[in-house]
């Protein structure tokens, strides 16, 4: 299996479960980013655990961009390059969490009261550890593409707003 961009949705009937696979699942190899969506018996739902790989990074880095290209301003450039490299870079990851969470909101509905699913968003050169992940820990495990995941999560974003207008 050549190296591919997945999204690995694990059911899990037990929470417990499927919290000690996320554990395991932050380190597999690939990881860009995990979460586990819990629905109590009542029906409430929570995100109780969630990583992103890498998350500031991009903001540090456009604050440390934007302060090398304020040096030609002096001090004062410095400060007001850092501020603004932060802040683009800033905006910029918060645009991509905000696309994350839809995914997650999408996903929402198949968890079933009392139970948990695993969301896993990683770069694959081989099933096998998360195969083996689901395995041991009891999880049904359901693997797409990155694209169909898009595509399911903006099909979904499309219907909720042809309900939202009048």
């Amino acid at each position: 299996m050549a190296d591919t961009h997945h999204v690995l949705l694990v059911s899990f009937t037990d929470p417990s479960r499927c919290r000690a696979a996320y554990e395991e699942a932050v380190s597999l190899p690939g990881l860009r980013q995990a979460a586990v969506l819990e629905r109590s018996t009542e029906g409430l739902l929570d995100v109780p655990d969630n990583h992103v790989r890498g998350a500031g990074v991009p903001t540090v880095g456009g604050g440390v961009v934007g302060g090398l290209v304020g040096l030609l301003g002096g001090p004062i450039g410095v400060l007001f390059g850092s501020a603004a490299g932060a802040a683009l870079a800033n905006a910029a990851e918060n645009r991509q969490l905000i696309e994350d969470g839809a995914g997650l909101i999408m996903l929402s509905s198949r968890v079933q009261d009392g139970a948990a699913l695993l969301v896993v968003d990683l770069h694959e050169a081989s099933p096998e550890p998360a195969d083996e992940l689901a395995r041991r820990h009891g999880g049904a495990l359901r693997r797409l593409t990155a694209k169909e995941f898009a595509a399911q999560v903006e099909a979904a974003e499309r219907a909720a707003e042809r309900t939202d207008t009048p």
